[in-house]
């Protein structure tokens, strides 16, 4: 026969068993929250982009082309179709419904193999860049990622005279980055996040 004392002893580990085991499902919970990835941002077609369109059993459709300045392209059986401003979902499913004239149940795939981006996608890097040009925007780019892709800052630029021109609800301001500290020294706190649209602006230093 189990005693008073041992009964209380094996009940309160059981209190604490359902407690651990509580706190440990609470804790999991809180980190799946944490670590879900968060959804992907949706690509825009613009000028310049290279595409590749795969139609399924059809070799002789599928293509490989450039997305003209106007935002269109033409492809076989189709002579003209805009294409900026869309996603490569949305044209695929676009030249599905042209291509549902000529043969049946067609279905296309949309990949874009060199990235330009809809203007507005841009950001634009002018001035003492080493190579200045407008490189697409990518989630969470940093003005790091911008100097990287043109190459830093010459010998004559005035970095920590940098400025973002920026859009804000549709009013224009502008943000001051001080670049050559961040280039030069790695401070950090100046490595500003960068949005769609940003126009970096790196002026020439004074002698």
């Amino acid at each position: 026969m189990l005693t008073v004392t041992r009964l209380f002893g094996l009940s309160a580990f059981a209190a604490i068993a359902m407690a651990v085991c509580s706190f440990a499902t609470v804790r999991a919970e809180e980190t799946a929250v944490v670590t879900a990835p968060a959804s992907a941002d949706k690509y825009i077609i613009g000028p310049g982009d290279q595409l590749n369109i795969f139609v399924w059993r059809n070799p002789d459709l599928s293509t490989h082309v450039p997305v003209r300045p106007d935002g269109r392209i033409s492809i076989p059986l189709v002579d003209d179709i805009q294409c900026a401003g869309k996603t490569p979902t949305e044209l695929a499913g676009a030249i599905q419904e042209h291509l549902k004239k000529f043969i049946n149940d067609p279905r296309v795939t949309v990949m874009v193999s060199s990235f330009f981006g809809a203007y507005e996608q841009q950001v634009r890097v002018v001035g003492e860049a080493v190579t200045p040009k407008a490189v697409p925007y990518k989630s969470h780019m940093t003005i790091l990622d911008a100097m990287i892709e043109v190459g830093g800052l010459t010998q004559f630029a005035a970095g920590n005279r940098t400025t973002i021109v920026r859009n804000v609800d549709g009013k224009q301001t502008i943000v001051h980055v001080d670049l050559a500290d961040l280039l030069k020294d790695g401070d950090v706190e100046d490595n500003v996040e960068l949005r769609p649209g940003d126009i970096i602006i790196i002026p020439q230093s004074f002698f």
